[in-house]
């Protein structure tokens, strides 16, 4: 799972594409221009003169598939873990953090230990407070082996101090460097100095838990609205296939800055389905694809956004073909991407060529977009592509391919795939068969490997060049692909250690890293960076766009002058 991973996925469900963590993004949101800009909790309904019944109506295109917070991997989760949940800082406007349940705090002077200060006055939605303990319950949780979570030890591992260890077996739980010094002191013992960790605290694996809760519901935990527990400020009471409801949490320690009273979410896959909700009126906005935008865009309440959310095609390089670097490489470059943004997404998007998007990171003293400074590490040309998989098919001895491609079940989904199949079969002698399945089973089947091609997206955790980087080290818990290259693992392992306090030297390893993966072992097939069209009702106000972590921030949202 943008300012901090970024991660879910409206277009990212919508159009197939995913993994999680952060995986990309939702099809919850949008922002208009000079409305969404807020944020700042400066405006309370009194203030601001709010006329209207404060009830958002939203839509996802797919359920939530859990609430637990150890085992969330996508971004519709992290979206809403984000709306119920405070951890010790929150995603604040710019990608700046803000207090969540920490107020403040120190860092020792090797930037090994982390003393946070908690409120006293933040609760669960149960009556029990929050405190220190339950971060300190929630972080051993998720990297403890026996709860089978994938993100506790990609987040926690080699950045919190036993972390890793504890993932593999070789420590008990209770050695994590996470401790409370008393019920409002938590001291965080750090593996090395990690330049991004105020960031990764506001992730939703970092989320505390109160574990007489947790422990209470055992299996059933975070599966229905029962069975779950809030600290943040909405509260789900009700969940099921069709969707969910949100209500405000009277008993969230910020609730004064809370506006909305209801938030209502619609399970709807097919955006002509939504479009048609917007214009009834039964939700406030809808996110639109090729077919719509060219129809709406002269609209005052058309918009768009761009994302730090990147969009590839995974190869598996367990299957013989994709083993063969000319054929990625063929893979690559046979795919017009420019086409496919300005004609099948049509929505702003961008063609993209490198594993890092535009105006996300920069360089520490020139201040030069990473991606500019990289610029395109392939470009597309069919005819350098066929000679590619002419040499690729020589090497493997074949004349004839057939390749599994997995893909969404979605409207969206099924339109990008296709036209991807066809552009992969300009190939000579190569066979695409796609798979639709619905967004779960895609999750499932990336985590045991079970695909050949696959259209994934992953949205930041965190803002820093590592969180896109990092996901492709050998046996990452998010690489899922069978890459593995000592170099590679070697430039990621000393930008974030002995070059961890050298910003300069450590930019510009990373910048070599990403040559590494798709310029010389095309790891991926890098297709665009997410941008997303909107119809946004102007009465809609204050939702904050997120770079990293959760796609929105409904906390300071109202409705002002709805008819």
């Amino acid at each position: 799972m943008k300012k901090a991973n970024w991660f879910l996925l409206v277009l990212l469900l919508a159009l197939s594409m995913f993994l999680a963590a952060c995986s990309g993004g939702d099809e919850s949101g949008g922002e208009t221009e000079g409305d969404a800009e807020g944020g700042d909790g400066e405006e309370t309904e009194e203030s601001s003169g709010m006329d209207s019944e404060q009830v958002l109506n939203l839509y996802e295109p797919s359920e939530i598939p859990t609430m637990d917070a150890s085992m969330a991997t996508d971004a519709v989760a992290f979206q809403w873990l984000g709306s119920t949940m405070d951890g010790l800082y929150r995603v604040g406007e710019d990608g700046e953090t803000e207090e969540g349940i920490a107020i403040d705090h120190e860092i020792s002077d090797d930037s090994l230990t982390w003393t946070f200060n908690l409120r006293d006055d933040a609760t669960w939605s149960n009556g029990a407070p929050v405190t220190a303990h339950d971060f300190v319950y929630a972080w051993q949780r998720a990297v403890n082996p026996d709860t089978g979570s994938e993100y506790g030890p990609y987040m926690m591992g080699g950045v919190i101090e036993n972390a890793q260890a504890i993932a593999d077996g070789d420590a008990p739980v209770e050695e994590l460097g996470v401790e409370a010094a008393d019920d409002y002191t938590l001291e965080v013992t750090l593996e090395k100095p990690t330049p991004y960790f105020e960031s990764l605290t506001t992730f939703g694996t970092f989320l505390p838990l109160n574990e007489e809760f947790v422990e209470e519901q055992g299996e059933d935990y975070a599966l229905e609205a029962e069975s779950l527990i809030a600290n943040g400020p909405f509260v789900i009471t009700e969940w099921d296939a069709s969707g969910w409801t949100l209500e405000k949490n009277e008993d969230y320690w910020d609730a004064d800055q809370v506006n909305l009273e209801q938030i209502n979410v619609d399970v709807v896959k097919e955006t002509s389905s939504a479009v048609n909700l917007y214009q009834t009126g039964e939700v406030d906005r809808v996110a639109l694809d090729a077919e719509f935008v060219d129809e709406y865009r002269s609209a005052e309440d058309f918009t768009t956004i761009e994302e730090p959310t990147l969009f590839y095609l995974k190869m598996n390089q367990e299957n013989e073909i994709l083993s063969n670097e000319n054929a990625r490489k063929a893979i690559q470059r046979v795919i017009d991407r420019d086409s496919l943004v300005n004609t099948l997404l049509n929505n702003g998007s961008l063609a993209s060529a490198g594993n890092m998007p535009q105006n996300f990171v920069f360089h520490p003293e020139t201040e030069e977009d990473f991606r500019e400074v990289n610029g395109d590490l392939f470009e597309t040309n069919v005819e350098e592509a066929q000679e590619l998989w002419a040499t690729a098919k020589e090497e493997l001895d074949i004349e004839e391919a057939e390749i599994g491609y997995l893909g969404g079940d979605t409207e969206l989904s099924k339109n990008m795939d296709a036209y991807i199949k066809d552009q992969l079969e300009q190939l000579e002698g190569l066979t695409v068969n796609v798979q639709a399945v619905p967004f779960q089973e895609r999750l499932d089947r990336d985590t045991e490997m079970d695909y050949d091609l696959q259209n994934a997206g992953w949205g930041p955790d965190y803002v820093d060049p590592n969180t896109f980087l990092n996901l492709w080290v050998t046996d990452g818990g998010n690489n899922k692909t069978g890459y593995s290259s000592e170099e590679y693992d070697s430039m990621i392992e000393e930008a974030n250690n002995e070059l961890a306090q050298e910003p300069v030297e450590r930019f510009e390893t990373l910048l070599e890293a990403e040559k590494l993966l798709i310029e010389e072992d095309a790891v991926l097939a890098p297709l665009y960076q997410r941008s997303r069209a909107y119809l946004w009702q102007p009465y809609l106000k204050d939702v904050t766009f997120n770079q990293a972590g959760p796609d929105f921030t409904y906390k300071y949202a109202y409705i002002e002058g709805k008819e």
